[in-house]
């Protein structure tokens, strides 16, 4: 029988990979499976509220690595993930997305001779002052199968010399995740005890380095929210890092701006699915916006997810105070309904061409 190592480490792993692992367990019998949490993500809010949420099953194995540097972090999951393929030996080692566990299963596998499968593989910003672009550049070239979600994505991959032979496109596989938790995502509370109104608000989220970290940049971002909370009230899920922020530069928010805690899956998909707008400089919420036709404003000067901007509803306005007042502006004064748009492949069963793959390709 197959067997499958699934990796995971935060929250967005989570999401990409609970209907991989609803498709390996439907074909029981044909595939067996052990999912391994490396504990990149480790508190309630960040971990297990995603996982009771998305129906995960509690991890064979979790190595508890916890916080640190990007390096600490790299170097702790290599080092606890080791003994675990050694142990297990599968047949392929499943890493999603472009967090710090993602590359080091990764290295650790292709040193120790195991195939690696990356989901999601082939998404460049073409930044590499980001974290996250260097560990999608090493792990695709590390990769035995390359699973993308996009055009975009082939071709980046084509251009950096991967035999085409390894890149299979299976579409987006956290659109799996989000069409199967809708109708549950209906039966949240969260607008009602929010005393909100279904697009008669903001949804606001931010965690990356260059949006927050620097307490310049962060004011600014802070003021431009304020402006918009002056048209509409603006609700801000707060990231752990990006609340040890907001104390630490003693940042001014408006009383316009209501302030969080960190939402389990479910419920903050119902938030976002019901604004006006949303304002962000996560990835896959991109993708999520474009997918149920919301219009989404990114606070970064780039995107590897180019064609939620050429297809959906997603425009790239940076971090400059004054061009996200003026394009919250714009997108809050626009009555006409947005379409949801999905592009080719993003039908809700990307995880099952996933398993597919992995079966061919042990043949």
């Amino acid at each position: 029988m197959l067997k499958i190592l699934n990796v995971v480490g935060a929250r967005p792993n989570f999401i990409k990979i609970a209907p991989i692992v609803a498709e390996i367990a439907r074909r029981n019998g044909e595939v067996s499976q052990v999912l391994v949490h490396t504990g990149q993500h480790y508190d309630e809010s960040m971990s297990q509220r995603f996982f009771d949420d998305l129906g995960l099953p509690t991890p064979g194995i979790n190595l508890e690595v916890g916080s640190g540097t990007h390096g600490e972090q790299t170097a702790r999951v290599m080092l606890a993930f080791e003994p675990v393929l050694v142990e297990e030996r599968p047949d392929w080692v499943v890493v999603v997305g472009d967090v710090n566990s993602t590359l080091a299963a990764a290295l650790v596998a292709a040193k120790l001779g195991h195939r690696v499968a990356h989901v999601e593989a082939g998404l460049r910003s073409f930044d590499r002052t980001m974290p996250e672009e260097i560990n999608r550049l090493l792990v695709d070239h590390l990769a035995d199968l390359l699973l993308t979600p996009s055009s975009d994505a082939d071709e980046n991959l084509r251009r950096e010399g991967i035999d085409p032979a390894k890149i299979i496109r299976v579409g987006n596989v956290m659109i799996d995740t989000l069409r199967r938790q809708l109708e549950h995502a209906s039966e949240s509370r969260i607008l009602e005890d929010l005393k909100l109104s279904p697009r008669g608000f903001v949804v606001v989220t931010l965690h990356r380095p260059a949006s927050v970290d620097d307490e310049t940049t962060l004011d600014g971002i802070m003021a431009a929210l304020a402006v918009i909370a002056e048209r509409m009230p603006v609700i801000f899920p707060v990231h752990p890092r990006t609340q040890t922020r907001l104390k630490e530069f003693a940042t001014n928010v408006s009383a316009g701006i209501q302030l969080l805690p960190p939402l389990g899956y479910v419920d903050f998909l119902r938030l976002w699915s019901e604004s006006r707008l949303v304002l962000t400089d996560s990835g896959g919420l991109q993708e999520e916006t474009t997918s149920l036709g919301i219009p989404c404003l990114t606070l970064r000067e780039n995107t590897e997810r180019p064609v939620t901007i050429t297809e959906g509803t997603n425009r790239l306005v940076g971090c400059d105070p004054k061009r996200i007042v003026a394009e919250g502006t714009r997108a809050l004064d626009d009555n006409q309904p947005r379409a949801p748009h999905l592009p080719e492949l993003w039908d809700g069963h990307a995880a099952e061409r996933i398993v597919e793959a992995l079966i061919s390709h042990s043949l």
